[in-house]
Parts: structure tokens; C-alpha cells; sequence
């Protein structure tokens, strides 16, 4: 029986575009790909009831999150033709502006890296168990709701 390869998803504080630039700067060697798609999730500076989101502060149940993520990449994987998957997620604060989720699709051809990455977004949103409390600009605070 094989060893799972479960992959740390998380990031503490906000993810930096160095590292988004790094990451896409690495595949320039990798000449089979045709096509990556990229979602960055960014926190919005949103007003609720009058108040403006200055950040939002993430937890998670780290170890079921990162089992269900391992499910779910594997079933990208056999779903569709790619050459590599990259995921992260902030734990702890980020400020409105900064990015909060990154997801990295890579394939031969552009259509199975733009689905596969739309999949995984959408999964992980509804799937993993990785909570937001959005805090207010006079420091009050409430969870948020995914939409």
C-alpha cells in the first residue's frame, strides 16, 4: 500500500504576488504545457449594515480540510488531462486587497486547465472546512457567509 501524498494547502497571512510569480515563472520548463488558468481570490473591502471589511481572519480544521483536498485533487486528476495542480489558502488575517486563495491549473490544451480550475474553486469553497470572520473597520467582527 502506497503512502498518500497529502499536500500543505495552507499559508499563513496573506499569499504575496512574489510567490504567485514564482510559481507561474517555474513552468516555463515545462514545455507540454499549452494552457494554466489561475484563480486568485482577493479579500473585499465590502460594507455590511453600514460598516466596511478592513479583513478577514481564517481558520480551519486544518487536518480534515487538507484529507478532503487530497480527495479532491485526486478526483481533478482522473477527471481531467492535466500536468500539474497547485492549491493555497491563507490562515490567519488578510487585510481587504490582499490575496487569499490562489489556484493554479496546468494542462496541454487551455479548456481542461479553465474547468479543472473552476471545479476545484468551487469545491473547496463548499467542501472544506476553512471558516472566514470578517472584521470591521471599528475592529467588531462576525462570520462570514461563502456565497
Amino acid at each position: 500500500m502506497s503512502e498518500k501524498n497529502i499536500k500543505n494547502i495552507f499559508v499563513n497571512g496573506p499569499i504575496a504576488p512574489a510567490f504567485i510569480a514564482d510559481s507561474i515563472a517555474k513552468h516555463s520548463s515545462k514545455t507540454a504545457i499549452g494552457g494554466h488558468s489561475i484563480f486568485m481570490g482577493q479579500v473585499r473591502k465590502d460594507e455590511i449594515n453600514g460598516k466596511f471589511v478592513s479583513a478577514i481572519a481564517y481558520t480551519a480544521y486544518e487536518e480534515l480540510a487538507l484529507e478532503k483536498m487530497y480527495q479532491i485533487r485526486e478526483e481533478i486528476f482522473e477527471k481531467y488531462p492535466l500536468k500539474c495542480m497547485h492549491i493555497y489558502h491563507s490562515l490567519g488575517t488578510v487585510k481587504a486587497g490582499e490575496i487569499c486563495l490562489f489556484v493554479f491549473t496546468s494542462s496541454a490544451h487551455r479548456k481542461p486547465a479553465i474547468a479543472a480550475c473552476s471545479e476545484v474553486v468551487d469545491r473547496l469553497k463548499v467542501e472544506l472546512p476553512i471558516w472566514g470572520k470578517e472584521i470591521f473597520e471599528d475592529e467588531s467582527h462576525q462570520w462570514k457567509e461563502n456565497s
